[in-house]
């Protein structure tokens, strides 16, 4: 479908300045107005006091100011979530990759992308869950072909390692975290709905938190050793077994964020979940929301209990 879609980009941007961030060892940048920025405060643990031209920003998004958008063609929509949430994309007809980011069948922000570097955005209603979806969409892209993987789910940190827990919608995820919380001792939460996974160059497989963290604001800029993930899924009992490689790679993919359909970026994450699959450690779950569960998998998973 194809229509024009009156906005505002390019002349006159609403951008004081540029704050600079860092998320799972990358910098980014974000223009808007100082007040705009001065309220992401669950940004500013990942603020970073360097300037732009100082480091290798993968992306740049901008908040935009009165002009036109060219004409886009939708051509993909997602499902909506539980939270009401739901992305459409596209293309403009210059190329650029369009993106609408809607909140419960009200439109919150537009964005324009150009080779998933430099991002230009529109806010509307509900603008904080606008600029959050942008900032979370071109992060997927601009790190895709790093490594990097910016994956759905809940994680906790333990004894020193981080411990990943995946599944669908409604799964149990931030219940599964909150049992280990709640139950065995030193467990902290890393982030609840969005961290990013990182294999480094050395190898060494690294979670990181993230300032995404759905409904529970949870925006702590650590990192841990990746000790495991779990995929969840609920039964009326409690066992855990290990997944080997094709098994691994069928569980991460639902779970990792990313614009599949453009070549590039399917190679990018492909070759990431592959490296995850062969050498992350990865158990399937079946479980009841219970604390026999989440000791179950402590004991299971975790390394000072191998």
């Amino acid at each position: 479908m194809k229509y024009n879609v009156i906005g505002t980009i390019g002349k006159n941007l609403k951008m004081g300045k540029r704050n600079v961030y860092k998320v799972a060892d990358h910098f980014f940048a974000v223009g808007a107005s100082e007040q705009m920025l001065s309220q992401l405060s669950q940004y500013a643990p990942f603020e970073v006091a360097v300037d732009e031209a100082d480091v290798d920003c993968v992306f740049c998004l901008d908040v935009a100011g009165n002009d036109d958008f060219p004409q886009v063609e939708l051509t993909k929509e997602t499902e909506q979530d539980d939270e009401g949430s739901q992305i459409l994309a596209g293309y403009a007809d210059d190329g650029r990759s369009y993106f609408e980011f809607m909140l419960w069948g009200k439109r919150s922000a537009r964005m324009l992308v150009t080779d998933n570097k430099k991002g230009i955005v529109w806010l509307e209603s509900n603008w904080l869950f606008g600029l959050n979806n942008g900032l979370m969409v071109l992060f997927a892209l601009a790190t895709a072909n790093r490594k990097t993987a910016l994956f759905h789910s809940s994680v906790v940190s333990y004894q020193g390692h981080g411990y990943m827990f995946l599944g669908q919608s409604g799964t149990g995820k931030s219940t599964h975290s909150s049992l280990w919380l709640k139950y065995i001792p030193g467990t902290e939460l890393v982030n609840d709905d969005n961290p990013v996974v990182r294999v480094m160059d050395d190898g060494e497989i690294r979670v990181f938190g993230s300032p995404w963290s759905g409904k529970t604001p949870c925006y702590r800029n650590i990192s841990y050793t990746l000790g495991a993930i779990v995929r969840l899924s609920q039964a009326p009992y409690n066992k855990i077994y290990p997944l080997r490689a094709i098994e691994a790679y069928a569980a991460l993919v639902p779970s990792i964020s990313g614009k599949r359909w453009d070549k590039a970026q399917a190679e990018g994450l492909h070759e990431t979940e592959n490296l995850l699959a062969q050498y992350a450690r990865m158990w399937h779950l079946e479980c009841l929301p219970d604390e026999d569960a989440a000791r179950l998998c402590c004991k299971t998973v975790s390394y000072d209990r191998q």
